[in-house]
């Protein structure tokens, strides 16, 4: 294990879900991939030509509430994105040793809390696939905020809603964005991830120290 956490002064873990908990292969391959061929057909274009146009729409979002909004894509692409989720749904993933840290942090009385930009429809396939809930003390979506963790204001948002101290909380997040915006705040124990999609390279992760998985920093039995 790397020692780079002392769980003793942890009481707060927020987790993200895609890229974290869960294997961003299946957004990755959704977004690039399935979502491209369905907007090719539809439009009688070729699939390279549907993927150009469709990566300037998402660049234009990115980091946005609109970016990870289901509904906001449907009326966009005039394409049911929830129903093409479910129709790839077998790639949604668990990371490995996700389940048992998320186990020996409730074991040691931390409180575990999933924190994710994912719209509500994703989060409840993707619950629904995995069952990651039965493992999670609570669960906040960005949404219910109206402003994702990339926003300066989300953190206040939830410390109103989650009492945590930024000095005792732990925050493990894929997005390099989302951290320096947790950092600013002052979260005091962050966390990326080298490798938030299983079937691409691992990523540069600046500045911040990272996890190759959760075994890296499961706490002690």
């Amino acid at each position: 294990t790397i020692q780079m956490l002392n769980w003793p002064d942890i009481h707060t873990v927020l987790l993200d879900m895609d890229g974290t908990l869960l294997d961003l292969h299946f957004d990755n391959y959704f977004w690039r991939e399935h979502v491209p061929q369905r907007y090719a057909e539809k439009h009688s274009l070729p699939v390279a030509t549907a993927k150009t146009t469709l990566h300037t729409q998402y660049l234009s979002k990115e980091g946005t509430m609109d970016w990870y909004c289901v509904d906001y894509w449907t009326q966009a692409l005039g394409l049911d994105i929830a129903q093409l989720k479910a129709e790839v749904d077998h790639l949604i993933a668990v990371q490995p040793y996700v389940i048992e840290f998320l186990d020996a942090l409730r074991r040691i009385g931390k409180h575990v809390v999933l924190v994710t930009n994912a719209h509500q429809k994703s989060l409840m396939l993707k619950l629904n696939k995995t069952a990651l809930d039965h493992h999670l003390d609570k669960i906040i979506c960005a949404h219910d905020f109206g402003m994702p963790k990339e926003d300066p204001d989300f953190w206040q948002q939830l410390q109103r809603t989650l009492p945590f101290v930024n000095a005792q909380t732990l925050l493990i997040d894929d997005s390099l964005p989302v951290l320096r915006s947790a950092r600013r705040y002052g979260i005091q124990h962050l966390l990326a991830v080298y490798q938030p999609d299983s079937k691409t390279p691992r990523k540069d992760v600046a500045d911040f120290a990272a996890i190759g998985s959760f075994l890296d920093i499961m706490p002690p039995p």
